[in-house]
């Protein structure tokens, strides 16, 4: 894995890297994107949605576990913001969105990451306040995922 650091100075700019990104992702990858409140991990995934052909609003599904958005590929979206783990819930809780057919992300995913095969999650995404609208973007992936966002 590789990682890079890039810093956005706005939303649109988030999405405008998650979108490249998102080039680089292919059916049964997971992408793993954490940060505080507010630092723009839906935006990222609202992003590389709508470059992977989704055309729906991507929203938060927070109170909801996930969304599945049809598509080619599909797109699974799970926020885990209220879960501190799995331990006490539905074993198949997250089978829906991790289906093999699907590029998935994982909104506030420590909570997932024992039921989670390592070998799907291609890119980590972390983050972070700069303040204003500026945001670090920590990103780990594999080095094919990284090289289409270099290559842009």
């Amino acid at each position: 894995m590789l990682r890079v650091e890039l810093v956005s100075e706005s939303a649109t700019e988030t999405e405008r890297v998650a979108a490249k990104l998102a080039q680089g992702l292919g059916p049964g990858d997971i992408v793993l994107v954490s940060g505080d409140v507010g630092t723009g991990k839906t935006t990222f995934v609202r992003g590389a949605s709508h470059a992977l052909g989704i055309q729906e609003t991507v929203t938060s599904p927070s109170f909801t576990i996930g969304r599945r958005y049809p598509g080619q590929p599909p797109v699974s979206h799970v926020d885990l913001f209220r879960l501190d783990s799995l331990e006490h819930e539905d074993p198949a809780l997250l089978g829906d969105y991790l289906e093999l057919d699907a590029v998935t992300f994982v909104e506030w995913p420590a909570a997932a990451l024992p039921e989670l095969e390592p070998g799907r999650i291609v890119l980590r995404v972390r983050l972070e306040h700069l303040g204003g609208d500026r945001r670090r973007l920590r990103l780990e992936a594999e080095e094919a995922v990284l090289d289409r966002l270099a290559s842009r």
